[in-house]
This record gives structure tokens, C-alpha cells and sequence, in this order.
């Protein structure tokens, strides 16, 4: 991704069966690469595609190298995650 620019976060939320879920209390947590938290922003039904697919289009600070994005919540009275990491190059 190039610095300054907009990008897509994306998460699919599986249960063990594979079967895409719903969980409730979807929020999406910002951090650097030394795992401090930037941000953190709640996903609500506008930003959701279809059962358990989630999205947020993110603009990182251009002070950042990296980051890493985690997309949380709980399906079952049980917690649910998925995280992944940014490389930002200036080109």
C-alpha cells in the first residue's frame, strides 16, 4: 500500500463449520507494529457487504511504516478475531 493512500480493511467471520457469522459488537482496533493501540472504531450495518463480511476503508497516518488492523467481537457469548498487517511504502 502506498503511503497516504485509502485502503480497504476486510474480515470474514467464520464460525468452526466454516459457515459465515454474524457477531454482534463488531469494532475494528488500530495498532502500530509495537502493538500500541492507535484507534479503535466501531463497524456497524453500513459497513457490512453480507453474513460475516465486514469492511472499513481506512486512511493510516503518513507517519506510519506499518500497521496492523483487528476486526473483534463475540458470537456466541464467546470472543471472535481476525487480524492483519500493512506494510506502507513511500513511492
Amino acid at each position: 500500500m502506498i503511503q497516504g493512500d485509502t485502503i480497504q480493511l476486510r474480515v470474514n467471520f467464520k464460525n468452526f463449520k466454516g459457515n459465515l457469522i454474524d457477531p454482534e459488537n463488531v469494532k475494528l482496533t488500530i495498532y502500530k507494529s509495537d502493538k500500541t493501540q492507535i484507534e479503535q472504531i466501531a463497524i456497524t450495518d453500513s459497513d457490512k457487504e453480507s453474513v460475516g463480511v465486514y469492511f472499513y476503508d481506512y486512511t493510516p497516518a503518513s507517519e506510519l511504516n506499518e500497521f496492523i488492523f483487528e476486526f473483534a467481537g463475540s458470537y456466541n457469548s464467546k470472543p471472535i478475531l481476525a487480524r492483519g498487517k500493512v506494510e506502507l511504502k513511500f513511492i
